[in-house]
């Protein structure tokens, strides 16, 4: 069960959101018709331990099976449910009919398994006595809002992917531009480069976490999760036009991109004309070192603009995934020390680890050793540590995919050359439509 994966921990996949699912449920657990909160382990015999991993995450697993020689492994790589394949619930589904199969421990690329994987009763219980509590308060404010469920903890954060204002050091110094601080500068820069330095970009509308990037990151509400079974939907209020508006603005004036930061095209026509590119933590490995080859020293990285008058700072997420421990293991011990390690352990996390680890402790490392690479300009740590406690909770974590309506909908009409203001009724009847046929009650 072989599968190409994300080149990182990044959205390929479906990511929906930054607020908790509020969801209390009874299910089936491993023993019968006990509540999960009731957590009753399967006999514990031991053995090997069967882990899932998408290609991004084996290096993890096979570090863990270098540094701890007599824990067997059996690893697995598969699409870690990329692009909201839902390969991980389907085998569920068929492992919970069969009564075997489950593995011990699996990483997912989504960070809304919980929305079914409770119910299912596949996901173990963490603050009920698996993993000590000192261990648990160790990850970023808010970073295990996705796994937690009435109260109970599901699952791990794997890394965060707080979103930021990246930008060209060289070229703002070059021409006596200031970092802008709110969205209205951001925008009045953007016409001074359209008029001042036309082909030069700052920002990009491109991809299908364009949303999550600057609609997210604007307070629109547009995915807001407020039950088990209950979602608030409006991406016509104020909060969502604005920011439509404004990227209508530099979409016009094209200096924001019209196509997919990982397309060749990109590639091709903008990499080297990139001022500025609000994007999520882990841009700055994936595009700009990766993709663009942009050279050291040039890029920087500052907080997110703001609304003017704004005094809750928020930004929006792109991508982090999760680690779930099943409910079915047999060597508990094990796998715990599996799940605690691989979210936490500075040798991988800090130094292996694509992305910013959603464990502080271990963003710690990963941080430092960035600052060591010499290849940005400037320090980063102070931007992305501040955005990772600032990620807007209204956005939820649904059973839909947020990013597979934005590319159905928005996306054909932006390219048939309508403004996103005119698609966002569009878009607020497509996410309806989906989270109803996901057995959602709508309201807004």
């Amino acid at each position: 069960m072989t599968t190409s994966a994300p080149r990182t921990s990044k959205p390929v996949r479906r990511v929906l959101g930054a607020a908790a699912v509020l969801v209390a449920v009874t299910a089936c657990g491993p023993g019968g018709n006990s509540a999960q909160n009731e957590f009753q382990p399967v006999p514990q015999t031991g053995g090997p331990l069967t882990v899932w991993v998408d290609s991004t995450r084996l290096p993890a697993a096979q570090l863990y099976q270098k540094q701890h020689p007599a824990v067997k492994l059996n690893i697995v790589t598969y699409d870690g449910d990329a692009n909201g394949s839902n390969y991980l619930q389907t085998k569920v589904s068929l492992f919970n009919r069969t009564r075997s199969g489950w593995p011990d421990v699996v990483f997912s690329t989504q960070n809304n398994e919980t929305s079914w994987a409770v119910q299912a009763g596949f996901t173990a219980p963490l603050n009920k006595g698996q993993i000590p509590a000192a261990t648990l308060s160790g990850w970023a404010p808010g970073a295990n809002d996705p796994c937690t469920v009435d109260g109970t903890l599901y699952c791990l954060r794997n890394d965060l992917a707080q979103t930021v204002l990246w930008y060209n050091a060289s070229l703002l110094r070059q021409w006596n531009y200031q970092v802008p601080k709110t969205w209205e500068e951001y925008q009045a820069l953007g016409q001074r480069v359209a008029a001042e330095h036309p082909g030069y970009l700052v920002g990009t509308a491109g991809d299908s976490f364009t949303p999550e990037i600057y609609l997210w990151a604007g307070k629109c509400g547009a995915n807001e999760i407020t039950g088990p079974k209950t979602v608030k939907v409006d991406t016509t209020s104020p909060a969502c036009t604005r920011m439509a508006a404004l990227i209508d603005t530099l979409v016009r004036n094209r200096t924001m991109a019209t196509s997919s930061v990982f397309s060749s095209d990109f590639d091709k026509n903008s990499g080297d004309k990139i001022l500025m590119l609000p994007g999520p933590s882990w841009f700055g490995g994936s595009i700009f070192q990766e993709s663009l080859k942009t050279p050291k020293g040039q890029i920087a990285v500052a907080p997110m603009p703001q609304w003017a008058g704004e005094t809750a700072p928020s930004v929006g997420n792109v991508g982090g995934g999760t680690w779930l421990l099943s409910a079915h293991s047999a060597n508990l011990k094990d796998a715990t020390d599996f799940l605690t390690w691989v979210t936490t352990a500075p040798d991988y996390q800090g130094q292996v680890a694509p992305g910013y680890p959603a464990h502080t402790g271990a963003a710690k490392s990963w941080l430092a050793k960035q600052a060591a690479s010499g290849y940005y300009a400037g320090d980063i740590t102070g931007p992305l540590r501040t955005a990772a406690a600032q990620v807007w909770p209204g956005w939820g974590y649904g059973q839909f995919s947020q990013e597979a309506i934005w590319a159905a909908t928005v996306t054909p009409g932006q390219t048939a050359g309508k403004t996103l203001v005119s698609l966002l009724p569009d878009w607020q009847q497509a996410i309806t439509d989906h989270a109803r046929a996901a057995g959602y009650e709508v309201g807004r």
